[in-house]
């Protein structure tokens, strides 16, 4: 469903919450289109920041040190979301934003 106008204008700020706490939206604005896609691109960044802190978190030194690195692009990640929610967007996240796991 292609989310309208006025449901882009009153959901904006629980799209942009969506890259925080995911689940927020997905519970609270059931009826929002706008604020389920940014929810569901929520999600996909948590996935991907628990997968790769846990993967660079057991091998040891080179994951230790790549671990502030793969952080910093998964807050970089946030950031263009969180920006493209506030802007009235409902454009996919770069790498994981294409992959559809919450439908």
């Amino acid at each position: 469903m292609v989310p309208t106008e006025s449901d882009v204008q009153q959901n904006k700020g629980m799209a942009m919450v969506a890259y925080i706490l995911f689940f927020i939206p997905l519970l609270a604005a059931k009826e929002s289109p706008y604020a389920q896609y940014h929810a569901r691109q929520g999600f996909n960044l948590f996935l991907l920041a628990l997968a790769t802190n846990v993967v660079l978190g057991i091998i040891p030194i080179i994951g230790w040190l790549l671990l502030p690195l793969a952080n910093i692009g998964i807050l970089c990640l946030v950031i263009i979301g969180i920006l493209a929610a506030a802007n009235g967007q409902a454009k996919p996240l770069p790498l994981i934003g294409k992959y559809e796991i919450l439908k």
